[in-house]
């Protein structure tokens, strides 16, 4: 560690010991009088004491040639014009930044030794340096300089007895608010001339007119405090002056409307940002402006306008905007871009995530038309090698009945070829329609209940299924594509499940109005884990009772159907598919 970085150091964690030394230089030199070389040299030592203990330049920051040519110009004027206006002005400039600082502490003790070194300038200000400026003696009253010197002298002594205060450690060495200090030096402004003022225009003696003074602002400062929030029913100044803040300059309402039309209209996330920030370019100060993707963004780049030399940069997620204008911004406009800003990305960001949900909801559609497609051709292939192994029986001489199921079986898996076909080609909502004249309808149609119900027997007659005797009725029809899909999906996995477990029984029953179709086996009961979620979510499970069943039951609730397990206990295991209402009940009765 250098020297330097060591008195810095030092200077830091002594700051009101540089303080203290700083107030009694002052007393020194008002003790020497401005006539005096011994006076101007201690205001001197004064002013380096105070560039040690200032919290706006870090005490280790090297001064360039420029900086110490500026410094030494200002001492050499302070030197040229030393005198009792310039110690007056140079203890309300100390004043002012204790009085901005002395507002933000919150430890007692910090605060009493702050109000402490406060209140000693401000008695010099009043006793000792106003009272020598007022032209003739007549009116200044009881001069009270030997009682202030003695008396300062014990507020140093205190000072010094008081326990560390705790600074605000910041890179500066410290924290003065600005508008505090601002409003303080204003106030002792006004207290020394309105002092002045009533002493030379009223003749009032000087404690007089400082008391005047006093009261006068007392009132001003209570009226002001009244009208801020008066309560009565009515808005005070602070409701209009905060409005004031937050619309000067910048027409936000207008603008705000004009960034949701752009949301409206545009629904890419590029195209809206360009068209909102080149509604940016009407706002008078605006030249032009830049974004950019953030740090591990994946947004896109862009400009408007045209580049200046007064920069801003906005630094939000997902995008970093930097906008160019003709002149410096305030504080308050920066405020308000920065809002501004921050609602261009969450419109942005609600669009990406829009289009992700959108580019998600069509890779989903196509998924699920695969894994229906997969089962469909899945259960075709399985129809296809039923007829091939009747075909291929040894010792079969019934040719008349073979020729006989498949002048029966080949049209249908034509058709739910076709069928099939049709969905790859359009996907599009299962949705019910009329089958006239009898027989297969085209794509979803519907079908007679007993024309699918003999068909359906003639594919599964050579496995062990029992199918329930039915009368139908004659108007009963049912939408071919999803029984089928239904039908197929549950017999297969009652097959698989037979194979794996031995000889159950597989009961296959349909109501006489084709409402309603069950498919039961005598197995072991689905797991409670999978059949929480079976027939919600594809599942995984031994048997592949997944992913089938799910689409299956999508495709049920397009057709106005409910696809359920309606029992789930060992040796009766029940898949039951019911209609909602009798919507295609009527529709089949009006085709026939």
């Amino acid at each position: 560690m250098t020297a330097l970085e060591r008195f810095s150091g030092l200077i830091k964690d002594r700051q009101h010991w540089v303080l203290i030394a700083l107030l009694v230089v002052l007393h020194l030199t008002l003790l020497a009088g401005v006539g005096t070389v011994v006076g101007l040299m201690c205001w001197l030592v004064d002013v380096g004491l105070f560039m040690l203990w200032q919290p706006f330049i870090q005490t280790e920051r090297r001064l360039d040639a420029g900086a110490l040519l500026s410094i030494l110009l200002l001492l050499a004027g302070g030197a040229w014009s030393f005198g009792w206006w310039l110690l007056i002005l140079w203890v309300v400039l100390l004043a002012s930044l204790l009085g901005g600082r002395v507002l933000l502490l919150g430890h007692r003790p910090t605060r009493i030794f702050y109000l402490l070194a406060f209140a000693y300038l401000l008695a010099v200000l009043l006793i000792w340096l106003v009272p020598r400026i007022v032209p003739g003696t007549a009116s200044m009253g009881p001069a009270f300089d030997r009682p202030f010197a003695w008396a300062a002298s014990l507020i140093f002594v205190v000072m010094l007895l008081m326990p560390r205060p705790r600074e605000l450690h910041l890179p500066s060495g410290g924290m003065v608010d600005f508008f505090y200090s601002l409003f303080i030096f204003l106030l002792i402004s006004v207290l020394v001339l309105g002092s002045l003022a009533f002493m030379l225009l009223q003749q009032s003696p000087y404690i007089e007119a400082v008391f005047k003074t006093l009261v006068s602002m007392a009132a001003m400062l209570l009226l002001m405090a009244w009208a801020w929030d008066p309560r009565p029913g009515f808005s005070g100044i602070g409701v209009f002056l905060s409005k004031y803040l937050l619309t000067i300059g910048l027409p936000f309402e207008t603008w705000l409307q004009q960034l949701m039309d752009c949301a409206e209209r545009e629904s890419d996330p590029d195209r809206f940002i360009y068209a909102s920030c080149k509604r940016m370019l009407g706002l008078p100060w605006v030249a032009g402006g830049a974004w950019s993707p953030a740090s591990g963004g994946e947004a896109g780049s862009g400009s408007f306008g045209q580049e200046s030399n007064i920069r801003h940069e906005f630094s939000n997620q997902p995008l970093v905007f930097t906008l160019y204008t003709r002149h410096k911004m305030s504080p308050a406009l920066v405020w308000h871009f920065q809002m501004l800003v921050k609602l261009i990305n969450e419109y942005y960001s609600a669009k990406q995530r829009a289009r992700e949900l959108q580019q998600m909801s069509y890779q989903r559609a196509v998924h699920e038309t695969g894994a229906r497609l997969t089962h469909d051709v899945k259960n075709l292939l399985q129809s296809l090698n039923n007829l091939c192994f009747m075909a291929q029986a040894p010792g079969d001489v019934d040719g008349e009945r073979l020729n006989l199921l498949l002048q029966q079986q080949l049209p249908q898996i034509t058709q739910r070829l076709q069928r099939a076909l049709e969905k790859l080609q359009v996907p599009q909502p299962a949705s019910g329609g009329v089958a006239g004249g009898g027989g297969f309808a085209g794509v979803g149609g519907l079908v007679f209940a007993n024309v699918w119900w003999d068909a359906l027997r003639q594919r599964y007659a050579h496995d062990n299924i029992v199918f329930d005797p039915v009368v139908f009725d004659k108007a009963a029809c049912l939408p071919a594509a999803l029984y089928d899909s239904v039908a197929d999906n549950l017999l297969q996995n009652a097959l698989f499940k037979q194979q794996h477990e031995g000889d159950l029984g597989v009961r296959v029953a349909i109501a006489s109005d084709a409402a309603m179709l069950s498919v039961s086996d005598s197995g072991s009961a689905v797991r409670e884990d999978v059949a929480g979620d079976l027939l919600r979510s594809p599942v995984t499970s031994e048997h592949g009772l997944g992913i089938g069943l799910f689409h299956a039951a999508r495709q049920a609730e397009g057709y106005g159907y409910t696809l359920r397990l309606a029992r789930n206990v060992v040796g009766q295991v029940c898949f039951e598919l019911s209609r909602e209402g009798r919507a295609i009940a009527e529709a089949g009765k009006s085709a026939i």
